[in-house]
């Protein structure tokens, strides 16, 4: 071997030792898996075979290598560096079935025509590719392949193609296959630092990721740009290289995260102002929707009720309630409520009850035929022209009083007839006044009969003496009235 061959051997010998494999024991993963058969169990030629450390044995029955499937057209395995990490270069121990390697070996022309990937994801697409073979063979290609790859990523994608329509040279393999039995990938284990011992932090505060030999940064931190990351994100962007746009419902956001840390704009909430307010709106959704119809929550900027107002309300908010009227876009008024007062101006009811001369909950409907006033309670006069047929609230009558009576409520006797009706009422009276009189005379006269039969026939006696006595009729007569004046029975009789 010349000189310049041992140089190389050594270098890359001496960044083994000191840069760390990163990729040691990470998870892994193969497109096509190798289908399990007895004389081959899928532990053999599983995907964490290339990244399990071990290296002694390249043969597939050694367990240490992992193998895809057969007949597919491409083939894909990764591992993930659990973080975007600073890579040096990577090392790949191809599977040689621990014979000879070369042209004879069976094996060199699937490796053949492959590449590998440094990506934030496992879309390869979404990377740099850190090398593809274009020109080796199955002479000059090596069994344990090194490429340099200073870049920073998650993710190392090796990758192989046998498409259908593609003429590829003599030496490849008709299928792809991955036949990994390890791949090392080795760097720095914590971001930020360089240097062959990986202790160097890098020059400029605000690089994320800097080249991990010479400590040139190759990626500024969320929310910072420039040649040095000097430059924060202009208003309105963030994230890694200022690429990221803030939320056009966000008053303005935090330039590493896209939080909206200087609030949102009304009707929208979250840390990114993404979410709309629920059955709130306005400025941090703090105003309480209005009476939105059918309960519908209202708009979530501005408050309105998209569908119109609950029964009751109005205005673009639904706030305010209906006026001396009620219903759906306060539509009814109200009925007759007591004192004038406002009905309920959701279903119009009358709260301290009606009007006189009306009925109902919403007080509309007028008292029933033959009654008026508070309640519907009174009658109407039975001297009205049509019998009990009045105004329902002042009772008068309709159509005018019955014959002999006048009046609004037709309880007064008509004028022309009032003196007729005045003396026979008063020779009524009287006559009612001596029928009384005649009756008490007469049960005093039963109480003392008894005495005035005796008063009668004592006197009866004096008269016959009398006139035995007294030749003069007149004197007679004379005399005994001056009796009878002294005789209770007397004064009875006059």
């Amino acid at each position: 071997m010349s000189s310049a061959g041992l140089y190389v051997c050594f270098g890359l010998l001496s960044m083994s030792s000191a840069y760390e494999n990163i990729a040691l024991n990470k998870s892994s993963y193969q497109q096509y898996p190798y289908p399990e058969i007895p004389a081959l169990p899928s532990f053999l030629t599983e995907a964490h075979n290339a990244v399990d450390g071990l290296k002694s044995n390249l043969s597939v029955f050694g367990g240490q290598c992992a193998q895809s499937g057969n007949n597919q057209q491409n083939a894909t395995w990764w591992v993930n560096l659990t973080s975007v990490l600073s890579i040096h270069h990577i090392t790949i121990y191809y599977r040689t079935e621990n014979r000879q390697w070369g042209p004879t070996n069976g094996y060199t022309g699937r490796f053949l025509g492959f590449s590998l990937y440094i990506s934030n994801s496992t879309n390869k697409s979404d990377g740099v590719v850190c090398f593809k073979d274009i020109s080796y063979t199955e002479s000059t290609i090596p069994a344990v392949f090194n490429t340099t790859c200073p870049v920073h990523g998650q993710y190392v994608i090796y990758f192989n193609e046998r498409s259908q329509g593609v003429t590829y040279p003599d030496d490849y393999s008709t299928y792809a296959f991955n036949e990994l039995c390890e791949l090392e990938v080795f760097g720095c284990p914590i971001p930020g630092y360089y240097g062959i011992t990986c202790s160097i932090p890098c020059p400029d505060p605000n690089c994320r990721y800097c080249h991990i030999e010479t400590g040139a940064c190759q990626g500024c931190k969320p929310g910072t740009r420039g040649h040095r990351c000097e430059i924060a994100c202009p208003f309105g962007f963030f994230g890694q290289d200022c690429v990221n746009s803030c939320n056009n419902t966000c008053k303005g956001c935090n330039t590493v995260n896209g939080v909206c840390d200087t609030g949102c704009y009304p009707g929208w909430k979250g840390k990114y102002c993404h979410e709309e307010c629920d059955k709130t709106y306005g400025p941090g959704c703090t105003e309480t929707c209005g009476h939105c119809f059918d309960s519908k929550p209202c708009h979530h900027i501005n408050g309105s009720c998209v569908n119109g107002c609950a029964s009751g309300f109005l205005g673009d908010a639904c706030m305010k309630a209906c006026d001396n009227a009620y219903g759906l876009g306060c539509r009814e008024p109200c009925g007759n409520c007591l004192d004038s007062k406002p009905c309920d101006h959701t279903n119009g009811s009358c709260l301290n009850g009606c009007a006189a001369g009306f009925k109902g909950d919403t007080c509309k409907e007028v008292c029933d035929s033959g009654y008026y006033g508070m309640k519907c309670l009174q009658e109407c006069s039975s001297f009205c022209k049509l019998s009990k047929s009045c105004h329902h609230v002042s009772g008068h009558c309709k159509d005018g009083c019955k014959n002999g009576w006048q009046g609004m409520d037709c309880l007064e006797v008509e004028s022309e007839k009032q003196s007729f009706y005045g003396v026979l009422g008063v020779l009524c009276g009287s006559l009612l006044l001596n029928g009384i009189f005649i009756a008490y005379i007469i049960i005093l006269r039963n109480r003392r009969s008894k005495q005035h039969h005796t008063n009668t026939k004592t006197l009866n006696t004096i008269a016959v003496e009398h006139d035995k006595n007294v030749p003069n009729v007149n004197d007679g007569y004379q005399e005994l009235g001056e009796i009878g004046k002294n005789d209770t029975t007397y004064d009875v009789l006059q």
